[in-house]
């Protein structure tokens, strides 16, 4: 057992049924927001009908520090206490979907959200839980990805609800300030475990200290198995007090300018499995495929899936051709594999002829899944990209993920 352990554990006991645990719970509810689209949901499963309950975040909705990860997580915790308080008993009506990979920011999030929540069409969510506040550092556009993704999630045409949930960090970090105004905009209920947990940190128990960050943090980023599941009851506090409420007569309004932009609300997925007839492309060097790639456990798996499986890898025997892609669009971003094997080296990204990124494997040194933005453009034109080992690098590996493109 290491230091950080013994302290860990050796702290008072959390004790969840008291007065000041409720009352650290209820601080969690940000916005109860328009209520409309989460009383449908949470009627449906009264009436026994099928329910989805679906997240999507980085690697606190993974489920990093929890243990056992895929069943103490606060996405599993939150969607075990949904189906306790609202299914029926008997039926397998309520499902659960997440798609937490860690390391990412809603940037790569809103390409993935088609293939890892919706599963390419053939799942219509009830209920969307987006998990980014302590991942957007990364957002390019600070915000602009993020809305896209709510946006994009907002719109199916199910009226799913959509939930802000605000998860913070040791240091008392988070982006809820940057992403609260979006869920202020279109009225959607927002939970901030940082409104829950942050204050009571620096208080005595006569104060209403509840839990400390040792008992709270696994690492300076993840929740315990405690701070999972006090991430969950906040999440089942808003479901509670939804239930209570008279629900909205009018629907959230999406026909209204965005806050920051949402400019990749339809973008897509493309890669070497869908990427036929979608692009021209001549793969050169970039022929091998990558299997060394980052895992996550997705749903309730206790096993980790590999993500973007369909790549184009240049290897360190394939040569130096380019590989080429021509395509329709008006945005484009590259997904590509940071590593920390030093057999991955750097590649210059082209476009029309001009560099447009150096990409560099090494960002972070392990893998993980990295999007960035090639061009964004008002209107869609035919773009050529090109993409070559850089100098000095033409015998590393280099694994192009995917693309994700607006047309």
């Amino acid at each position: 057992m290491t230091e950080e352990q013994f302290l860990r554990d050796s702290e008072e006991h959390v004790d969840i049924r008291s007065e000041a645990y409720r009352e650290m719970i209820a601080k969690s509810l940000l916005e109860l927001g328009n209520n409309k689209r989460l009383k449908a949901a949470i009627e449906k499963a009264k009436r026994g009908e099928d329910v989805t309950i679906a997240f999507i975040g980085g690697s606190v909705t993974h489920g990093a520090g929890a243990d056992p990860l895929h069943l103490d997580c606060y996405a599993y915790r939150t969607y075990a206490g949904f189906k306790e308080r609202f299914g029926r008993e008997g039926g397998p009506h309520i499902r659960f979907i997440k798609a937490g990979v860690g390391g990412t920011s809603s940037e790569l999030g809103m390409i993935r959200y088609e293939r890892d929540i919706r599963r390419d069409g053939a799942v219509e969510p009830d209920i969307v839980i987006v998990e980014f506040a302590v991942n957007d550092a990364d957002d390019e556009t600070k915000g602009i990805c993020y809305e896209s993704l709510v946006r994009k999630a907002l719109a199916a045409d199910n009226a799913p609800a959509v939930v802000l949930l605000f998860s913070v960090f040791e240091n008392d970090w988070n982006l809820q300030d940057r992403l609260a105004p979006i869920g202020r905009h279109y009225g959607l209920p927002m939970v901030s475990v940082k409104d829950a947990v942050t204050e009571q940190f620096y208080k005595s128990k006569e104060e209403g200290h509840v839990i400390s960050k040792k008992q709270f943090f696994s690492d300076i980023y993840h929740p315990t198995n405690a701070g999972h599941r006090i991430m969950a009851d906040c999440l089942c506090w808003l479901f509670a007090e939804t239930d209570r409420c008279e629900p909205h007569q009018e629907d959230i309004n999406l026909d209204q300018p965005p806050v920051y932009g949402s400019d990749f609300a339809d973008v897509q997925l493309l890669d070497r499995y869908n990427g036929i007839g979608v692009a021209e492309i001549t793969e050169g060097s970039f022929s091998a495929a990558d299997s060394e790639l980052q895992f996550a456990e997705m749903d309730d798996h206790p096993y980790g899936t590999p993500q973007f499986p369909y790549n184009w890898m240049h290897a360190s025997e394939s040569g130096s051709d380019s590989f080429k892609m021509t395509l329709h669009s008006k945005s484009l971003l590259l997904i590509y594999k940071n590593s920390g094997s030093d057999d991955f080296g750097n590649a210059d990204i082209w476009v029309d002829g001009k560099l447009a990124k150096a990409a560099e494997s090494h960002a972070v040194n392990w893998t993980r899944c990295h999007a960035v933005i090639l061009y964004r453009e008002q209107v869609s034109r035919e773009h050529t990209v090109e993409i070559r080992m850089a100098a000095g690098h033409e015998s590393r590996k280099f694994t192009i993920l995917g693309f994700g493109f607006v047309k």
